[in-house]
């Protein structure tokens, strides 16, 4: 329930904050919150199979998130930033999609 908890509260405070992204930053957020959205369903699908760690949570969050900054950094400085960030997103977006698979068998049995 925790990262749920810490994912609707994130929301929310950035809707209400709209926070400024500084330019450099820019190509590195959308890649950073897919990490951390892999994360948060991880994080959900251990809840629900009973093997949740608050450690492993906070590190698997934060390890995401830099791993997959500095991949689309190396690739902005090779000249290959687009084709590294849709590796990362793909990659991510598969391990995402197969927590949602998980987390929907275990909610509804199916």
């Amino acid at each position: 329930m925790i990262p749920a908890i810490g994912l609707a509260l994130g929301i929310i405070i950035g809707l209400l904050l709209q926070p400024a992204v500084p330019v450099w930053l820019q190509p590195y957020l959308p890649i950073a919150v897919i990490a951390a959205l892999d994360a948060v369903f991880g994080g959900v699908r251990a809840i629900l199979d009973g093997i949740f760690d608050d450690k492993v949570f906070v590190v698997s969050f934060l390890s995401n998130v830099v791993v997959a900054a500095f991949i689309v950094f190396l690739g902005d400085k090779l000249g290959v930033g687009s084709q590294l960030s849709t590796g990362v997103v793909v990659v991510l977006g598969v391990r995402i999609f197969s927590n949602v698979a998980a987390i929907r068998r275990h909610l509804f049995n199916a």
